[in-house]
């Protein structure tokens, strides 16, 4: 039996077919297509803030990438060129973070994690960096090296690969409780870990966008 790894999802207006500027649950296709060249059976989990039962069927979880956190969740202010909130999909995701069983954030997923367990985000990295290289131009991955913490989780999954992608203008300014074990090289915090527990990781970057299994393949093998 493949481990059944469910994946949060947007819901964003959307068109296909004759149909135009609907409300629908999507999810990038790549996000599946690596939980499944990982051995893992993907599931689709829409928005529900009273939703945390669908946990009893999962073995594994990803948070996927998407929309800003709303800043509400972290007791700021929000910053002009923030999203406008996703307050469901927020709520919906913060009811799962809690489970007892394996979980990979990825980009705002890593950056939910960090919220989740008493941290902040910048609202505009380009004003802390001086540069916008972690997202050259819309819908353009920028490219950069990456370091990672000498024996954590993220440093044995990723077997010190220093380059990664990115496609972000917010990150993670503390990470709360949880351990910050990578670092882009301009000292962005590129992934987030529990060592308490077995397995929860945040990458800040996106390794489903490249085909990189790896991240995927650590979680779905944590979840058998």
């Amino acid at each position: 039996m493949r481990p059944i790894i469910g994946i949060t999802s947007y819901v964003e207006p959307a068109a296909w077919g004759v149909w135009h500027d609907v409300p629908a649950t999507l999810l990038p296709h790549s996000y599946v297509r690596a939980v499944e060249a990982a051995g893992g059976r993907a599931i689709v989990v829409p928005p529900d803030p009273s939703g945390a039962e669908i946990l009893r069927v999962l073995d594994g979880l990803v948070l996927a990438g998407g929309p800003d956190v709303d800043p509400a969740r972290y007791g700021t202010p929000a910053d002009p060129r923030t999203d406008s909130p996703r307050r469901e999909r927020d709520a919906g995701e913060f009811a799962l973070v809690g489970a007892d069983l394996p979980i990979l954030g990825v980009c705002r997923g890593m950056q939910l994690l960090a919220v989740a367990y008493g941290g902040r985000l910048h609202q505009h990295l380009p004003d802390v960096l001086g540069h916008d290289k972690h997202r050259p131009a819309p819908g353009e991955y920028g490219s950069h090296g990456a370091r990672f913490l000498p024996g954590s989780l993220v440093d044995r999954i990723m077997a010190g690969d220093g380059e990664v992608n990115s496609y972000h203008h917010q990150g993670v300014a503390d990470a709360g409780r949880l351990t910050v074990t990578g670092w882009a090289d301009d000292g962005t915090i590129e992934a987030v870990e529990d060592p308490a527990r077995p397995f929860l990781l945040g990458v800040q970057w996106h390794p489903e966008v490249d085909g990189d299994a790896r991240p995927f393949r650590a979680l779905v093998e944590a979840s058998r």
